[in-house]
């Protein structure tokens, strides 16, 4: 039966991650990596940060979260900066340029996943499927 939560996990999980999936190919910059991506939009999100917090917050070595950002300056997406607090220590935040990079694919993927809604499903569709949202929010801030 669909409403198993069992087989409405598996069904869910079947069908959001192809779709989530394919709306991350709307990419900032088709050159980025994948953690070079997640460390832009952690920025975006969350605001400046140093390099070792975003080691932590991304699950990777402090080595490899030095390559990522010596990177991602040296392509002029994020600047560093002294730390006010502690002028040892050194703080990351998005450029401009990065800013506007993430920005971008923001509006790409909202302009991909619009234009879908709008043509594969009926305004009916539509109107089930944003009764739903609350619902997969509410869902999703438990997982």
């Amino acid at each position: 039966m669909r409403s198993d939560p069992e087989v409405l996990a598996t069904d869910l999980r079947a069908c959001l991650g192809p779709l989530l999936r394919r709306l991350r190919q709307a990419k900032v910059d088709d050159e980025l990596t994948p953690s070079q991506t997640a460390v832009l939009v952690r920025l975006y999100r969350e605001g400046p940060s140093t390099s070792s917090a975003l080691a932590v917050a991304e699950g990777v070595r402090p080595q490899s979260m030095g390559a990522i950002v010596a990177a991602l300056v040296a392509r002029g997406l994020v600047v560093r900066a002294p730390d006010p607090a502690d002028g040892r220590r050194v703080v990351l935040s998005l450029s401009d340029t990065g800013r506007d990079g993430v920005r971008g694919a923001r509006r790409e993927r909202s302009r991909r996943l619009t234009a879908a809604l709008r043509d594969e499903l009926t305004a009916d569709e539509r109107a089930l499927l944003a009764a739903a949202v609350p619902l997969l929010d509410r869902v999703s801030r438990r997982v």
